[in-house]
């Protein structure tokens, strides 16, 4: 039956089936957590005290001439008692940024709020740094934060702290929003893919009394969870999540409120969105480095809560297996036009297939849940551009994730925000557009090239089962490419 095969035809079926387990794995963990969000309930809504607490909302920012003013102006218009309120303006910027956030903090005190401009005498630690560095001196002992491209309903506090009436409440997380949603189809993409790690990912993972993550923003912590848990670290790109894994294995609850929405600028250029992604899936590889064998060792945890926390730290690796599976799927279709029996391959296919099936699942009922006017045909169609722009990603993310794995250090560079809400709008004036790396992108558009000619292949043996693959991913890294040239300002 197998005759006709050699030793590397062989190794490629073996590194292909123990790659595509992985994926079909990481799915059944997100088939659980859509179970989990069908089977739990929401939190009761719960009374606000009397006696309200202190907070101080922290708004870390590096070079945001186009954001800050917006940024303050509704942090400010929070509902909340002004004698409770304190506001740090954490200004690690070497531009102009500074000077426009001087003036309208002013602008603020005058009419008696208390806001203050906090600069460092470095940018030691980056995020992380500046918001260590403000806790030194918070008044509150609740922390509230908002990157430089969110704007807080005036609402968001009083909807948040009576959660923390539970003294072992440690972070109240909200649902982030999306100011620019339909700029273009590249933010409508970014905004499905976010939908869904905040109902289905979020709500899933705390309904299963698993760990959960603070989002870097839009949320709120209780001071003391913060220091119980070592504090701010800038030895990961995403002190966030390194952070949400310290304070939970010390025992502090996480919260998430679905209910409660924070708008949010999203990436409207593919090297912004290449920037912020770089940062989560190495950041994410970073952490898991750091705490997933402490998770594993815990004698604290569930079995459950450890399966999920693995999958959960190891998640964005599941880049570097969608482009290994990528690259073998070829010499595959080789291996599979010499075999008499293709039982092998089809098994490979029916986990492949059960994979996505389980991925459509999962994200339909996430856009159900937050598009009660949905269409199903405009669902499929989203879905198919949102599985082929991933596979296209694929590429760079996995590049982030092996640095991340292998302990390269690279700074925290932060997402450029354009405050464009219109696709005629013209972003090309922004001083902080950043251009796609050309080498990389010759590499995606040699990709989508390599896969065209995987399915002119598939076609010459007569053999079809690849096909849809080579077609995602062909198109994939062909949108990739062209988004990368038609953002740049070379």
């Amino acid at each position: 039956m197998f005759d006709a095969l050699v030793w590397y035809d062989w190794l490629v079926l073996g590194c292909y089936g123990l790659f595509l387990m992985f994926v079909f794995t990481y799915s059944l963990s997100q088939l659980h957590l859509l179970v989990c969000y069908w089977r739990g309930t929401s939190k009761s809504e719960i009374a606000m005290d009397a006696s309200l607490p202190k907070v101080t909302v922290q708004l870390p920012v590096y070079n945001e001439r186009y954001v800050i003013e917006r940024l303050i102006d509704a942090v400010m218009s929070l509902d909340y008692p002004k004698a409770l309120l304190e506001v740090q303006v954490l200004d690690d910027s070497d531009d102009e940024t500074s000077e426009l956030a001087k003036n309208s903090i002013q602008s603020w005190l005058v009419k008696g709020f208390d806001v203050k401009h906090v600069k460092r005498p470095d940018r030691s630690g980056f995020k992380a740094g500046a918001l260590a560095y403000g806790l030194e001196y918070a008044q509150g002992d609740f922390i509230a934060i908002f990157d430089a491209d969110f704007l807080p309903d005036s609402g968001f506090l009083k909807s948040v702290m009576p959660q923390f009436n539970d003294p072992k409440v440690g972070l109240v997380q909200t649902r982030w929003g999306h100011l620019n949603r339909e700029y273009s189809l590249l933010t409508e993409m970014q905004a499905f893919g976010l939908d869904a790690h905040f109902s289905i990912e979020q709500s899933g993972r705390k309904r299963a009394q698993s760990f959960i993550n603070f989002n870097g923003t839009a949320g709120v912590w209780r001071k003391e969870a913060i220091l119980d848990a070592g504090g701010w670290s800038s030895d990961t790109l995403t002190e966030d999540l390194d952070l949400s894994y310290r304070a939970q294995m010390k025992g502090w609850e996480f919260l998430y409120l679905e209910g409660v929405v924070s708008p949010a600028e999203l990436p409207i250029t593919m090297s912004a969105l290449k920037t912020q992604q770089f940062r989560w899936t190495k950041g994410a590889a970073e952490c898991a480095l750091k705490n997933l064998g402490k998770v594993w060792s815990s004698s604290d945890l569930s079995l459950q809560t450890k399966l999920h926390a693995h999958f959960h730290l190891l998640n964005s690796s599941i880049f570097i297996h969608v482009l290994i599976l990528a690259l073998l799927s070829i010499p595959l279709l080789m291996v599979r036009n010499k075999m008499d029996s293709k039982l092998i391959v089809d098994g490979f296919g029916v986990f492949f297939s059960l994979s996505l099936v389980v991925l459509f699942t999962f994200y339909y009922y996430s856009y159900k849940s937050l598009n009660q006017d949905y269409r199903i045909f405009e669902f499929i169609k989203r879905f198919i551009i949102f599985l082929s722009m991933s596979m296209g990603m694929s590429l760079h993310n996995s590049i982030a994730v092996l640095e991340g794995y292998f302990g390269v250090k690279t700074p925290f560079i932060r997402t450029p925000k354009f405050n464009l809400q219109s696709g005629k709008s013209n972003w090309r004036a922004n001083v902080y557009l950043r251009n796609t790396s050309l080498l990389l992108l010759f590499a995606e558009i040699a990709l989508s090239a390599i896969f065209a000619m995987a399915i002119l292949l598939g076609v010459y043996l007569e053999d079809y089962g690849l096909m849809p693959l080579h077609l995602l991913l062909s198109t994939g890294f062909g949108l990739v490419a062209y988004y990368g040239l038609k953002h740049t300002s070379r």
